[in-house]
């Protein structure tokens, strides 16, 4: 078994600017690329951002001859503000974030998929309150759902009702974008129903909510990916590919061996208490981009509730020629 100290190795915002500012006084401006052989990314805590946790605690990086710092992010908002500002070179994200920055230009390229539903392990799940008498998604028919509008949540929690054939006339969604609000709204029977992510998920129903759909019925339509500017990958290729490299060799530990990796998960990353004994490391993906079915249905998505006035084009925000870059990987 694997122990490693609880300390967190991704540096907040706040400090990472703070330091910057000091920089600048001392030398003048630092360019956004001045760091050759190093990668900026903002990742959120949550279960998706674990192989930059293995890929730090093993060195893998390092290994690769390359410096990643990992900028700690509390929303998708924060996250999207980094990217904007041009004060990382990329992020862990999804489909519809990439989507909206490249609405007017290609601005950032998918180069990875981290984590997509299967069917064994899903990433959301629409729940219904303690005490409901809610037994499937069609009982959803007419009943609020808090969701975060135009994000992954609404999205899935569109395709999963219209899996279990609640008609569109019939679908109601009430918009609490506070993860952690949703979940208490739910569990204090403010909300009828919620869709929620894991483990936040698995939590509330340790608490008494009651699944009614997860995507695991929609295998293949949820995922999280990382997103890198045209930019770092114009100027930073190499050590993007390096990157990426390190990546797939911290998933290929966790996949092979994931109770090797718990007492790392439960330092780094939000367990709910409640869960914590339970918990079941979740598989990555391994050298996987997303396919063209994917991003089409996301695409069909967005234009049809106005997010996007046409369809972006696959091949504008996905780089699929960087899983197998040159030189030598980090050793095992």
């Amino acid at each position: 078994m694997h122990r490693y100290p609880p300390k967190s190795d991704i540096v907040k915002p706040g400090s990472f600017v703070i330091a910057l500012m000091f920089l600048i006084i001392l030398f003048g401006a630092i360019p956004v690329q001045a760091d050759r052989n190093g990668l900026r990314i903002a990742l959120l805590p949550i279960i998706d951002s674990f192989p930059y946790h293995v890929a730090q605690a093993e060195q893998l990086f390092s290994k690769a001859g390359i410096n990643v710092i990992g900028l700690a992010v509390s929303s998708a908002v924060d996250r999207d503000q980094l990217m904007q500002s041009g004060e990382i070179d990329g992020m862990l994200n999804e489909l519809m974030t990439t989507a909206n920055f490249n609405r007017h230009e290609s601005r950032v390229k998918i180069v990875s998929v981290v984590r997509a539903a299967d069917s064994a392990h899903p990433l959301f799940r629409i729940l219904g309150a303690p005490g409901s008498t809610m037994q499937n998604a069609s009982d959803l028919a007419d009943i609020p759902i808090g969701i975060s509008r135009n994000t992954i949540i609404e999205y899935v929690t569109d395709r999963l009702l219209q899996h279990a054939g609640v008609p569109e006339n019939a679908i109601r969604k009430q918009s609490v974008p506070s993860i952690p609000e949703r979940y208490q709204l739910l569990l204090q029977g403010r909300l009828e129903a919620a869709t929620l992510p894991d483990p936040l998920a698995q939590s509330a129903m340790a608490s008494g909510a009651v699944l009614l759909i997860d995507d695991r019925a929609i295998a293949g339509r949820s995922l999280s990916v990382l997103s890198f500017t045209n930019q770092a990958l114009q100027d930073k290729r190499p050590i993007i590919q390096r990157f990426l490299q390190a990546w797939n060799l911290a998933v290929q530990h966790v996949n092979t061996n994931p109770e090797a990796y718990r007492t790392l998960l439960m330092a780094k990353i939000r367990i709910p208490p409640n869960v914590q004994a339970d918990y079941q490391i979740p598989p990555f993906a391994y050298r996987q981009l997303p396919d063209r079915n994917q991003w089409q249905d996301v695409m069909t998505w967005m234009v049809a509730r106005q997010l996007l006035d046409h369809p972006i084009d696959f091949n504008s925000s996905v780089a699929p020629d960087l899983l197998d870059g040159p030189g030598t990987p980090p050793s095992q």
